[in-house]
């Protein structure tokens, strides 16, 4: 895997060198619930740093998850159909993509000495719900990991979300292996009481909204195949 780390960072600053040097890089990486695209995205945006690091002090690299974009528990329950959307949480319309949007538009505005951090949201699985202003993103970072299920999504709003990105990646896995990821996670997390629970929500939840993404996602700039790492979640 340290091998495929390398060459992504390396790939990615390669398309900071080629890019208008007032502008960021911004690249999605999307995959199925539990293919691995948030360890991936971290492990390449740190790799990233470690690479640069080696001729500056400053990082140029930083990394965005979407999930700070869910819509709060407290909107959900406001909605025309909050109990499917509270059943449903995780699909594309619990997200604010609109939100989104907007801060991926002002990421690709150019960088100049006028430019300020720009704030994004977090996501608490404490609290279970989005912490506004909790990512800071400088100036100085260059180039943007942002990551999140429905990034390459050909679909309104979404498709114009990925038309600003510059590459979109896209994290492979296997079923069965995401299954069992997500199996995990939501026991460890406390949404399933049991191992049934979190099977059921698993198949009827999570991997339905997974085989929405495999057949409605735009094509990818790079397909990365996920070792079998339980680490990768």
């Amino acid at each position: 895997m340290e091998k495929t780390l390398d060459e992504l960072g390396q790939h990615a600053l390669q398309l900071l060198k080629n890019a208008p040097t007032n502008q960021r890089v911004l690249i999605a990486v999307s995959g199925i619930p539990g293919s691995g695209k948030t360890t991936l995205g971290t492990a390449v945006y740190d790799k990233i740093n470690e690479i640069w690091s080696q001729n500056s002090s400053t990082q140029i690299s930083a990394f965005l998850p979407m999930d700070g974009f869910h819509l709060t528990r407290e909107t959900l329950a406001s909605l025309p159909n909050a109990e499917e959307a509270i059943a449903k949480r995780g699909a594309p319309f619990t997200f604010d993509a609109d939100g989104l949007t907007k801060l991926i538009q002002r990421l690709r505005e150019p960088v100049t000495k006028h430019t300020v951090p720009i704030y994004a949201p977090s996501f608490d699985h404490a609290i279970k719900d989005p912490i506004e202003n909790d990512v800071v993103i400088l100036p100085t970072d260059r180039i943007l990991i942002i990551e999140g299920n429905y990034l390459h999504l050909q679909d309104e709003p979404w498709n114009k979300i990925a038309s600003l990105m510059d590459e979109l990646w896209f994290v492979q896995v296997e079923r069965d292996v995401a299954r069992n990821r997500l199996i995990r996670r939501h026991l460890e997390a406390g949404i399933a009481g049991n191992e049934i629970e979190a099977a059921e929500r698993a198949e009827k939840n999570d991997l339905v909204n997974g085989d929405y993404i495999l057949s409605h996602s735009l094509p990818s700039h790079i397909n990365i195949v996920n070792i079998h790492d339980d680490r990768m979640a």
